[in-house]
This record gives structure tokens, C-alpha cells and sequence, in this order.
């Protein structure tokens, strides 16, 4: 595995971002064996350093030529795409905007003119914009942020281009599977998450690294994450649960 994905799986283990538990929920109700939460990068020191991964991505897949502004969705994103500019401007040279939405459009200030959900006001015509974000489970939030963007442009009578959506860590995994009532049904493999999103929007999806290589790495290196709330080196139960979780439910 090449070393900036060796450096982001031995992070995702010493911050505890990566652990395994029992009776985890994802958004999409699934259960898992597993959870990444970037919220546990929360020192100026690990949030460069996952800028710096960010970066490295953006340059080694040569979307920087593609790339005017960095957008971060809010909140975890917001952090992730100020601080993959500033690694971008520091290893590279590269000084881009940056940009992160609001929740609701401002009313007062700044923002009580143009209604804008955009902190910053980046966008102008022709605009090249690369999403930047943690993770992601049914690519759910990024439907409706590229919405969101496209319905600001149009207010502003500009044309802008989404270049891609880049991750930290892909899930490699199906979309959950529902009955006619909504109930969600266990044990069956849905829909390729990022694949569907790309056919449907024309924007490729790129990640740092994916979960599979990055927990095979933890295990062969016995590197210690959290499990069950200790911490210690990825046993041969916890792996089997990973491995039967991935052959069911993942691409």
C-alpha cells in the first residue's frame, strides 16, 4: 500500500477516528462492525496532516489543472477544505479559494443581500469546484449539495463546473436495500454507492484510500485501534466481522 495511504490508516488508529464496536448504526440504518469519525482529528497538527493527504490526492491525480475553489459541506467538511488549501499553497505553491456552505442562508450582514449559503462568495462564472469531505455512506448529503450549488449559480446567473468529489476514506460498500414500507432488509447488496452517483451526475469520486486495503494494513502490521473501547491490535474475530461485513454488503 503506497505510504500516504499507510500514513492515513496508522492516523485513523492513533486518534481512535477508526474503531470497531458492537450494535453500530449507520445513517443509512445499516448495522456495522466498524465507524470513522473524523471529529477525533480535532488538533491544528492532524488536521494539516489530513490536509496534506488532501493535497497529495488533488496533485498526484492531476486535478489541480481542474480546481479554482475548495469546498468543504459543513461542518467536518469546512475544516477539511481550509486546510487541504493551506497544504496545497505549502507543498505545492498552489494558492486556491476556499469555500463552505451554510446550513440556512444568512439574513443579516454580509450575507442579508444575496441570501448566499456560501461563507465565502467564491464562485464566479466558469468556476471549477472540487468537493472535499470525511466519508461518505450513500453519497446521500452530496446529492443535495450539488443541487444546492447549482440552484446558487443559477440565482447568480453564473455557470460553474463541479470537477470532482474527493473523500478521505471510501466505505466500498453497496447502498442499503429497503421493502415497499421502508423497512430496511439485512443481508442484501444493493447498488455500487459511487458508481451510481457518477452515472447519474457526471462527477467522478475520488478517496485517499479505502477501508478494505487500510484495515488488511492495521491487521498485517498489528497496528493498535479502538475495540469494544480498548485498544489493542485487530484480532482474528474483529477481522472476520470486517471480512463477512465487505463480502455482503461491499462493492
Amino acid at each position: 500500500m503506497e505510504e500516504y495511504k499507510q500514513r492515513l490508516a496508522r492516523l485513523l488508529a492513533q486518534t481512535g477516528a477508526l474503531f470497531f464496536d458492537d450494535n453500530l448504526i449507520l445513517k443509512d440504518t445499516r448495522p456495522t462492525p466498524y465507524f470513522v469519525n473524523f471529529g477525533m482529528f480535532r488538533t491544528g497538527k492532524l488536521v494539516r496532516e489530513l490536509g496534506s493527504l488532501f493535497s497529495d490526492m488533488i496533485m498526484g491525480t492531476g486535478l489541480i489543472s481542474k480546481t479554482d475553489i475548495i469546498l468543504g459541506p459543513s461542518y467536518k467538511g469546512s475544516a477539511i477544505a481550509l486546510a487541504t488549501a493551506i497544504g496545497l499553497y505549502e507543498k505545492y505553491g498552489h494558492d486556491l479559494f476556499f469555500e463552505y456552505d451554510r446550513k440556512e442562508a444568512k439574513k443579516h450582514g454580509e450575507g442579508s443581500a444575496s441570501n448566499s449559503l456560501l461563507v465565502n462568495r467564491t464562485m464566479f462564472d466558469g468556476c471549477r469546484i472540487f468537493i472535499v469531505d470525511d466519508v461518505t455512506t450513500t453519497m446521500g448529503t452530496k446529492y443535495e449539495l450539488i443541487e444546492s450549488l447549482n440552484n446558487e449559480a443559477a440565482s447568480q446567473g453564473i455557470k460553474i463546473n463541479i470537477s470532482g468529489i474527493g473523500i478521505a476514506v471510501n466505505r466500498e460498500q453497496s447502498t442499503a436495500v429497503y421493502d415497499d414500507q421502508g423497512k430496511y432488509i439485512p443481508d442484501v447488496k444493493g447498488e455500487n454507492t459511487i458508481k451510481t452517483f457518477t452515472l447519474k451526475t457526471g462527477i467522478p469520486v475520488f478517496s485517499i484510500a479505502g477501508i478494505k486495503e487500510m484495515v488488511k494494513y492495521l491487521y498485517e502490521e498489528k497496528v493498535p485501534v479502538m475495540i469494544r473501547g480498548k485498544r489493542g491490535r485487530i484480532d482474528e474475530n474483529t477481522k472476520d466481522l470486517f471480512d463477512r461485513y465487505i463480502n455482503t454488503y461491499g462493492n
